[in-house]
């Protein structure tokens, strides 16, 4: 079997809708659990409900990628589909560590201040190549 854009698609669209599925998974964990039973402070709350939007928004990016991968080429649609992994684990993945810990006050995870921004930078890059591709590529 030949590795091409199209099976970049399929595996997009999965990653897509996984992580479509993770979001909402955490969406109802944070209103449900994080507010009413172990009632987190509301800024921490706050930043639970960032990650979530985030995470959700970046999971229908992959549903999109899927869409164009192979209009675009696997290696680029590989490029853009790992970066915004990278920044769904980094930038999310750190707000739900700080909403659920929060520790942050005492310092203990003083180190997770600058993983969120190196997530954010991968979105970022994945938002630029896909900006790119759009103009050299007939992506519709």
């Amino acid at each position: 079997m030949r590795y091409d854009g199209a099976m970049s698609g399929v595996r997009f669209v999965f990653a897509g809708a996984l992580n479509a599925f993770l979001a909402v998974l955490m969406g109802a964990f944070g209103a449900h659990l994080l507010d009413q039973r172990f009632m987190i402070e509301k800024h921490y709350l706050d930043v639970w409900k960032t990650g979530v939007q985030y995470h959700l928004f970046h999971a229908l990016a992959l549903l999109y990628l899927g869409s164009v991968a192979e209009k675009l080429g696997a290696k680029l649609s590989e490029w853009i589909g790992a970066l915004f992994a990278m920044g769904m684990a980094l930038f999310c993945g750190s707000l739900y560590l700080l909403a659920i810990t929060s520790l942050q006050k005492a310092g203990a995870l003083k180190w997770l201040g600058m993983v969120t921004p190196a997530g954010g930078v991968c979105f970022l890059g994945a938002w630029a190549l896909l900006a790119w591709a759009g103009t050299k590529k007939n992506v519709t």
